[in-house]
């Protein structure tokens, strides 16, 4: 499908490695650049940006640390020096940790509210300046914001967050900027794969219609189609990429 993405330039967060990373090739192959933006996984960004430079699309290595408003400060001035403009913004950086309610320290439920929820907003508040008039950007919720999670309540609470502030985005930049969220259901992502060591070993086949987890790209192709120029009538709407999970 042509997206009409052709020349457009895109950052996406977490992009070092599973659902982020995936996206990043995604943009390429429909023909935009990508600044690539991660954390601490050097060699997995490296990695990221070789495939959309082989794709023939250029690629920037921006590391920014999205728990600290003057880490992702620093980074978009620097940013600054190399664009002048963003077309797209996806937000995939995320952080999740499996502990009993009882084990939940104040450090890690800070840690994992900081990534998920305030890191959105500092790295959105921080770009905006470099957002053109018509951009997009997506966030990357879960299917955790909707149904709960036992034994990460702190993921779920920050995703259900970004989701209401995807509302709240989409309402305060309207008309000339559109934000959306997709939740996905569980990945087979670096990620996504401690969630499913802990799952019981039928939860595929018994929860999900389609009885598989989904894979980063089927992932990456829906938040690429969501923030293209196809789909310029849809802001505020959090898209459920769950194989059918609430359908069980």
């Amino acid at each position: 499908m042509n997206l009409e993405l052709a020349d457009k330039i895109a950052l996406v967060t977490g992009a070092s490695s599973g659902i982020g990373a995936a996206t990043a090739q995604v943009l390429a192959e429909e023909g935009a650049d990508v600044v690539v933006a991660y954390g601490q996984d050097d060699v997995g960004a490296g990695r990221c940006a070789q495939i959309v430079e082989s794709l023939g699309r250029r690629a920037w290595l921006c590391p920014m640390d999205i728990r600290r408003p003057d880490a992702v400060t620093t980074a978009v001035e620097r940013l600054k020096t190399e664009i002048d403009k963003l077309d797209i913004l996806i937000l995939c950086a995320g952080y999740n940790k499996i502990t009993p309610l009882q084990e939940i320290t104040p450090d890690e439920w800070d840690q994992v509210l900081d990534v998920n929820l305030s890191g959105v907003f500092y790295v959105v508040q921080a770009i905006l300046p470099l957002l053109k008039p018509g951009a997009s950007i997506v966030a990357v919720a879960s299917v955790a914001a909707q149904t709960g999670a036992p034994q990460h309540m702190h993921y779920a609470a920050a995703k259900a967050g970004l989701v209401n502030l995807t509302k709240s985005l989409a309402r305060t930049l309207a008309p000339g900027i559109r934000v959306n969220c997709v939740s996905p259901g569980v990945a087979l992502t670096p990620m996504g794969q401690a969630t499913v060591e802990n799952l019981p070993a039928d939860y595929a086949r018994s929860k999900l219609l389609v009885q598989r987890f989904a894979t980063p790209e089927e992932i990456a192709r829906c938040i690429v189609f969501v923030a293209s120029p196809m789909a310029s009538f849809m802001t505020g709407a959090t898209i459920d990429i769950n194989g059918g999970r609430d359908m069980r």
